[in-house]
């Protein structure tokens, strides 16, 4: 994809995104008149003055309309039509605890391709992997040799999403080889619990289309559990023993294993500092002990 044609379907994109902006107000607004009038409460102050101008587009009688289609929607309308291709780098002159675990993380997720970042930039990364057809990249970072976030950049316009990455446990940190299952290359049956909240949806959604369809046969699992907004990973592989029951099932932990927190999503790729910032965790979030972003 060439800088020229690039550069002019970012503009499309930015100019659908501000004309659905302005038809998800108009929708809101509709919302509120068809509501009031159906029951019998008076129209919002606010919207007196645009009343009678909505209510000529309002059909009464169209109980089923649905809210306008969103882009978010379409991030991932094609992501089906393809399996998922992984650039997968680091920050730069990685130590060799982040070293080994993002080689663990190339065998996590099918179809990546863990390269040296060396002296490119950001934005240079971006594009060639843009220009190379890749449906993601995930930049993992570092503090003092520990790892601690990782980056996850859907192309070619975004979304990105912003992680805390906690507990880091890579493969031969978690148990004896003899204890632990065999490394499988398998595409993964994928299972998330409890992403029940608006934004645990769309994290789900991020992180599900990062993984091809599996084989009904594949012996391979991996999951994302969330708890108080604190996600956990874990593969496993499964055998099945004599009689072939369920009983009969023995998991597996193949790792690596760590938890992620978000902290940030925006609506463009990784490089586009003006990207529009969707979802963002704030330090007064921080006091509201019950209040969940991802689930319960």
């Amino acid at each position: 994809m060439g800088l020229p044609r690039n550069i002019r379907l970012r503009k499309e994109y930015i100019y659908i995104k501000s004309l659905e902006g302005e038809e998800r107000q108009l929708y809101d607004k509709m919302r509120k008149i068809r509501e009031a009038l159906q029951e019998g409460k008076p129209i919002p102050t606010e919207l007196r003055n645009v009343e009678a101008k909505l209510r000529q587009e309002i059909d009464l009688e169209d109980q089923n309309t649905s809210a306008p289609r969103s882009q978010i929607d379409d991030e991932y309308a094609k992501a089906t039509e393809k399996e998922p291709k992984i650039l997968l780098t680091t920050s730069r002159d990685p130590s060799a605890p982040l070293s080994r675990f993002v080689k663990e993380l190339n065998i996590v997720f099918p179809n990546a391709t863990r390269v040296n970042r060396g002296s490119q930039v950001i934005s240079e990364i971006i594009e060639a992997a843009r220009s190379h057809d890749y449906s993601d990249v995930i930049f993992v970072t570092e503090n003092r040799g520990k790892p601690d976030g990782l980056i996850v950049s859907h192309l070619p316009f975004g979304p990105t999403a912003y992680f805390e990455l906690l507990n880091v446990v890579t493969r031969h940190e978690i148990g004896s080889k003899k204890a632990m299952g065999k490394v499988s290359e398998q595409y993964p049956h994928v299972i998330f619990d409890n992403f029940t909240g608006q934004m645990g949806k769309r994290v789900a959604s991020m992180l599900k289309h990062m993984f091809p369809v599996p084989k009904l046969d594949a012996r391979r699992i991996v999951t994302f559990h969330n708890k108080s907004d604190y996600i956990s990973f874990r593969n496993h592989v499964y055998d099945k023993g004599e009689g072939g029951g369920l009983k009969s099932i023995e998991l597996k932990e193949v790792g690596p294993r760590f938890e992620l927190r978000l902290y940030q999503v925006k609506l463009g790729t990784m490089d586009q500092e003006e990207a529009e910032v969707e979802w963002a965790l704030r330090p007064y979030m921080n006091s509201a002990k019950r209040r969940r972003f991802i689930g319960q």
